[in-house]
């Protein structure tokens, strides 16, 4: 089962895939996050391409766990898109996955500038991936809404 994950932002919106049997995640892109919300042909194309069974998008918590302040704007975001698309939707916590992409992608030598456009989907590959491993383990997120 392919699963696609969105990191949605105010301007941007990181997208990643896992492969087809939902074992690994990979970056994929950046969108606008306009062009994500709005559904419009580039994103609907990516999704045509891809053919993913679930949407998971992130879920902003505070460093305590407690939903942080864009945790209901996002989460009402999602929905929609997930509702648009005729997908199932998931929520997987978010914490710190930015930060986690940021310190990736300066071990492979980028700069703040060479990291603009790629941190986003670098960070929704992380919590994907962190998703796809407790599926497998058999604890499935009870953020899953169908």
């Amino acid at each position: 089962m392919r699963a696609m994950a969105l990191d949605i932002g105010q301007r941007r919106v990181g997208v990643a895939v896992s492969d087809a049997q939902g074992r690994i995640a990979q970056p994929v892109c950046v969108m606008d996050a306009q062009e994500v919300l709005n559904c419009g042909k580039t994103f609907k194309r990516l999704i045509e391409d891809w053919e993913p069974a679930i949407l998971v998008c992130g879920r902003p918590k505070s460093l305590s766990g407690e939903d942080g302040q864009q945790s209901e704007r996002i989460m009402q975001i999602a929905t929609k898109i997930a509702e648009t698309c005729e997908l199932p939707l998931s929520f997987q916590d978010e914490r710190l996955s930015s930060s986690e992409a940021k310190r990736l992608l300066r071990e492979q030598g980028l700069s703040e500038k060479d990291m603009r456009g790629k941190v986003d989907m670098v960070a929704a590959s992380l919590f994907l991936q962190t998703w796809l491993d407790t599926r497998q383990v058999g604890k499935e997120d009870d953020g899953t809404v169908f």
